[in-house]
Order: C-alpha cells, then structure tokens, then sequence
C-alpha cells in the first residue's frame, strides 16, 4: 500500500486540474441523449426517427470484429457521430480489455479495448466526414468511451469538435492522459447510481506508479427531484469509493439504461437545481468538500 505522503502528493498534484465550466444546457444534452438512444434502433427505423430530430442520416454501420456500432448524421451546420453501448459478447470483450497501454498517436496511455474501438470507427468513417463543418460526438456506456478517444484522434488530425456529450461513460485513459487533454470539449452525463462511469476502479499498483484511472472532462450527475451536481477531476475520481463499498444491485443497472437517463433529463428541461456534491471524504484533515 501506498504511504500517507504519496498519498498527500498525488492528491496535491490532482486538485491543480481547472474546474471551471458554463452552465449545463440541458436542451442540448436531452437531444444528444436522443441520438444516443437511436443507436439501438434497428436500421430500418433509424433513418426516420433521425428526420423527427431535424438529422439526416448520412453513414450507418457495424464494426465487423467487434460489433460496435455507429452512425453520421447532419444538419446545414454540423455533423454528429453517435456511437452505441455494450449489445453483444463482442462489446463486452472491448470493456474487458482493461490494461493501460501507451497510443503512439496521442502520446498518452489509453483502454485498450475502447482505443481498439476508438480506431476502427474512425477507419470506418473518415471517407464520409467534413473538415468543413463542426462535429459533435456523443455515446452511451461503451459508446461514450470510443466517443472520447476518437474526439481526441479526430482533433488531433485537424477535424473541429464542437462537443463531446457522454452518458454512463466508463474512464479511458490515467492523470497525464487527462490532463494533457483539458482542451477537450467534453461533458460527461452520469446518474447518481450509475456504477458504470466509476469504473475501472483503482487498482493499489496504479496507485503506487501514480497512473491511476481517470475521468476527462465535466461530470453532471443526475440526481432525483430536478437536482443535478457538477463535478470533475479528484471529485470525480473520489467517487469511485461508493464502488468499492457497495455491491452492484438492480438499482445499478436501471441507473445504467438510457431510458432512466432520457426519463431524468426529460425532467430537468422545466426546471433544475444545482446542488453541490459532497464526497464526505477527510484526508489528514483536509476535506475534499
């Protein structure tokens, strides 16, 4: 185990991550939680239900090693890139692939399995996209994940992100990979009780080489009776402790489905109070509240 002072000095180092971020629209997010919820729809409806969302489907397709699934869409101003979650065997392999390799493209460390997701989208895609108009990205679960590491590939390469807008996204890269990346438009969209975004949990070893696991990005959490909260960094990262000290339930896995996330949003469209997160969490005396 780590000692008290390696402790103090990464917790130090992490609280240096800027915290500063506009209000939520929640407009915006309820319509990229919409086409997050598409990417389940069969192709044959998709194409329909994208014109009742003022989109025009213009790319649909499957991933044939790993069935991860996507589509393109466009309005006169931009395009959008929606990318599916975990539906089948072939996605669960991609979550599972957990170790921390460096990306020779991005100079960071990466999740192996959403890089590998991350990477053939993009193959899969670029014959289709514009450099000439904006890019929105969005995803649900395994599909925010590989919509985080292909905004960075893509912006990388030239391409303007507008937005990266995730729900139930899990962690893809450690401290020096989000922090390199702060530029990234990203919002994370996560409810209360949705287990997935805290994984995967930390691990004493990456303590040890301080390459811990680390979220990009704002966190919005949705909470109950119209109250959301904002989060990022070492906040983020602290919440992750509910995991270690609780065993998945069904709770779990409705909190999970993009359903409750439609249903939570839905709500905050009339009204919503920000409230602040409390991690309750002392360290050496020092609350991280």
């Amino acid at each position: 185990m780590p000692n008290s002072k390696l402790i103090l000095v990464l917790c130090l180092f992490l609280l240096s991550f800027p915290s500063v971020f506009a209000a939520p629209d929640f407009a915006t997010i309820k319509h990229q939680a919409k086409l997050s919820d598409d990417t389940y729809l069969a192709p044959n409806t998709l194409q329909q239900r994208l014109k009742e969302q003022g989109e025009t489907l213009l790319h649909q397709s499957i991933i044939p090693a790993s069935q991860v699934s996507y589509f393109l869409s466009q309005t006169p101003s931009q395009q959008t890139i929606a990318i599916r979650g975990t539906a089948n065997l072939e996605n669960a392999m991609l979550d599972l692939d957990l170790e921390l390799k460096p990306d020779a493209q991005l100079d960071i460390k990466l999740h192996q399995g959403f890089a590998s997701g991350a990477k053939a989208v993009y193959a899969d895609i670029k014959p289709f996209l514009s450099k000439q108009q904006t890019v929105q990205i969005t995803g649900h679960s395994l599909g925010g994940a590989i919509a985080v590491i292909l905004a960075l590939y893509m912006q990388q390469d030239g391409y303007q992100i507008s937005q990266v807008v995730t729900f139930g996204q899990p962690k893809v890269t450690n401290v020096t990979g989000a922090k390199k990346f702060t530029d990234l438009p990203l919002t994370r969209i996560v409810t209360a009780q949705d287990i997935v975004p805290l994984v995967p949990p930390i691990s004493p070893m990456q303590i040890r080489d301080l390459d811990i696991y680390w979220h990009m990005g704002e966190e919005i959490i949705l909470m109950d009776n119209k109250e959301f909260a904002r989060t990022n960094g070492l906040k983020s990262m602290l919440r992750a402790t509910k995991f270690t000290t609780s065993i998945p339930n069904e709770k779990n896995l409705i909190a999970h489905q993009m359903t409750t996330y439609l249903n939570t949003i839905n709500a905050l469209q009339s009204s919503s109070v920000e409230v602040d997160y409390k991690t309750d969490i002392n360290l050496f005396g020092f609350s991280f509240d």
